[in-house]
């Protein structure tokens, strides 16, 4: 439950048809299985209790008094557990058969929810058995010990976790053009479960997975999908068990089929809600809604989900292959517009030898492309300092002449010296404003080389640059119209490796595989031994962590603590805990005290869910406090110190027990 977690389990049992004890058995040693593996919501398959197949048996009373029975033992059954569990059985209320689902918690029965939607098309035949279910609930007598709640209109709410709210539907409501959790998740509920008995045919796996995919994103909610399985009658049609697990928009685990398997993962709860805070067109609507509250233990909730380490680059290559190829038009169409809007004749880009400058040239080509214009109307200028080396310069050179842009070289060495003398500047010191110096010289000379030949500057920096403040306020922080403004710095690289591998140009090819292998720097500071002696990750920490921070900070509005937590998990192995605190501690400093920077950007194209516009995304003051973020990470800190002291402490008396012992 800690940073909004709450794991979640789909469990089909293997069960006999109208066998009632022996499926509640069965019932239950899967529960304890969940609770092993640290489930707290807990979501069987649709008629469980009975098995779905039962047929015109569903008439019998004694199966449905047997239901009934079995239902309170299983709630007697959850007295003894940490979590709460839906289940499914056939229940009789005046005189009508319904199919319901049971939520059960703490040894009582929560409340009975019915399915709405009844089919009775191609081998469905669900009617002749049930009634369509109702909406508002109604009180209803199981047992003499239990009289609940009962009807579509029911969410169950845990104690300890407020965000924590849960529908459920019933299978074909899902189907259905009005799906009952729709009305749930209008009124609050953050995750639906489904118990479901979808029987397979060709395809329809597919089609399931995409419908509780879109389910979750549409509603932003998480899904829990439990479906019958082995042990249902194939007298006509065969069960497989496809449970799903999705949480907006994405599956978060999915079982083999035809083979029973029990899924379990974590869904995030406190990430649904701050993203339905942010769209504003997602309303809650409160329609005479009850809601019963269970408890639940307040424990953190081990992760086994998959958190990606870099949460702008697709894994997938196909994926991430398109993902370039469309954020490259993107960016190529933004300014292909803004050249067409101001009428230039050129294009101005200051070429480095890096990375954001490369992509910016790649970018501008393919505008000139589009526009049916001459590459030799970029105007690529190469302007050596004091940090350049040969390998960045020779690669600006060969990157220019293989763009086909015409090259133009400015020297600025001794324009700064002068500027120097000039301020007062001593050149043996090497501080910000030796480095700031070139900075802004370098930007002079774009911006006048454009007005003398009707052209626009074109920015390269790129998003984590921005985020960071890691450039020179009216320096390379300003051109007319930046490119790269909302590329994360992890992205840059796929974007560049992608036209190296596309262009279909070796000597192209080959100096963007170099660059790639550059390190990030400004060059700035003299060279050592002819090298690269600043290097960027080493001053301000590595772009793949700071991206990392970015996208949970902006995207979800987290916590550091919860983003601490995350890139724990994510990049154990990689990084250590101490390492990843230091940086995102970092990280939180620079984001605010920069943000003056990010308030006067020039214009540039959004690519991604992630942008720093102050006309955009991020209208964020200037002048904003990071106190209560530190605070939260000084806690933090003496959390861990205290956990660590702890090990420490309990490693010296295992020592000393295994000395007395000897």
């Amino acid at each position: 439950m800690k940073n909004g977690f709450i794991k979640a389990a789909a469990l089909t049992p293997k069960v006999r048809v109208a066998d009632t004890t022996y499926n509640r058995e069965r019932i239950c040693e899967l529960i304890d299985m969940g609770v092993h593996a640290g489930a707290q919501i807990m979501v069987f398959p649709e008629l469980c209790i009975t098995g779905y197949t039962c047929g015109d048996l569903f008439a019998q009373e004694l199966l449905l008094a047997e239901a009934r029975t079995e239902l309170v033992r299983l709630a007697e059954y959850t007295e003894k557990i940490d979590g709460v569990v839906f289940v499914g059985l056939p229940f009789e209320y005046n005189s009508k058969l319904y199919n319901v689902a049971a939520a059960l918690s703490g040894g009582s029965i929560l409340g009975l929810v019915p399915k709405t939607h009844i089919p009775n098309y191609n081998e469905f035949y669900e009617r002749r058995y049930f009634e369509e279910g109702f909406a508002d609930p109604v009180p209803v007598t199981v047992d003499d010990d239990h009289i609940v709640p009962m009807g579509a209109n029911l969410l169950f709410s845990c104690r300890q976790m407020p965000d924590l709210l849960i529908g459920a539907e019933i299978c074909e409501d899902l189907w259905a053009p009005d799906p009952p959790s729709i009305r749930h998740a209008m009124a609050g509920a953050t995750v639906i479960v489904n118990l479901s008995a979808s029987d397979e045919t060709t395809g329809k796996d597919i089609y399931r997975r995409d419908l509780v995919a879109g389910q979750s994103a549409r509603l932003i909610c998480g899904y829990v999908y439990a479906s019958a399985g082995d042990g249902e009658s194939t007298q006509d049609v065969v069960y497989s068990g496809h449970n799903l697990i999705a949480e907006n928009g994405i599956v978060l685990e999915e079982s083999e089929r035809f083979v029973n398997e029990s899924i379990l993962s974590e869904i995030d709860v406190q990430r649904l809600c701050e993203e339905r805070r942010r769209m504003s067109t997602y309303r809650e609507v409160r329609q005479r809604y009850i809601t019963e509250e269970f408890h639940l233990e307040e424990k953190v909730t081990e992760l086994t989900r998959f958190v990606d380490p870099a949460p702008f680059v697709p894994g997938r290559q196909e994926d991430r292959e398109k993902r370039c190829e469309e954020i490259f038009m993107i960016q190529a169409m933004g300014l292909k517009k803004r050249l067409e809007h101001t009428n230039a004749a050129t294009a101005i880009v200051g070429i480095s030898g890096g990375l954001d400058s490369t992509l910016a040239l790649l970018v501008t080509a393919k505008s000139f492309d589009l526009l049916g214009k001459d590459r030799s109307g970029i105007i690529a200028v190469t302007m050596p300092g004091f940090g350049t080396t040969d390998r960045t310069h020779q690669n600006a050179v060969t990157l220019i002449e293989s763009i086909g842009a015409t090259l133009t070289e400015v020297p600025i060495s001794e324009a700064v010296q002068i500027h120097f003398r000039d301020i007062g500047q001593d050149e043996s010191v090497h501080d910000v404003t030796y480095e700031n110096c070139q900075a802004r010289e370098r930007t002079q000379i774009l911006m006048d080389i454009a007005n003398r030949t009707g052209g626009l500057v074109i920015g390269t920096g790129d998003m984590s640059e921005l985020a960071l403040g890691w450039a020179t306020y009216n320096g390379d922080h300003m051109s007319m119209y930046g490119v790269n403004v909302s590329v994360p710095k992890t992205l840059v690289r796929h974007l560049v490796r992608y036209r190296a591998d596309t262009c279909g140009e070796e000597r192209l090819a080959s100096v963007l595989l170099d660059v790639l292998e550059t390190p990030v720097s400004p060059e700035l500071l003299p060279p050592e031994d002819g090298l690269i002696s600043q290097k960027t990750e080493d001053i301000v920490g590595p772009y793949e962590l700071h991206d990392f921070f970015l996208y949970y900070v902006l995207r979800f509005g987290c916590t550091p603590r919860k983003i601490y937590r995350l890139a724990v998990y994510s990049f154990n192995g990689i990084y250590d805990p101490e390492t990843i605190e230091k940086w995102l501690t970092t990280f939180y400093q620079r984001f605010f005290s920069q943000q003056f920077k990010r308030s006067c950007l020039p214009d540039g194209p959004k690519v991604g869910t992630v942008a720093v516009s102050p006309r955009g995304d991020l209208r964020m003051p200037s002048d904003a406090c990071v106190r209560i973020w530190m605070d939260d990470l000084e806690r933090l800190h003496a959390e861990t110190e205290e956990k660590l002291d702890k090990m420490k402490q309990f490693d010296r008396d295992l020592d000393q027990i295994l000395k007395d012992l000897m």
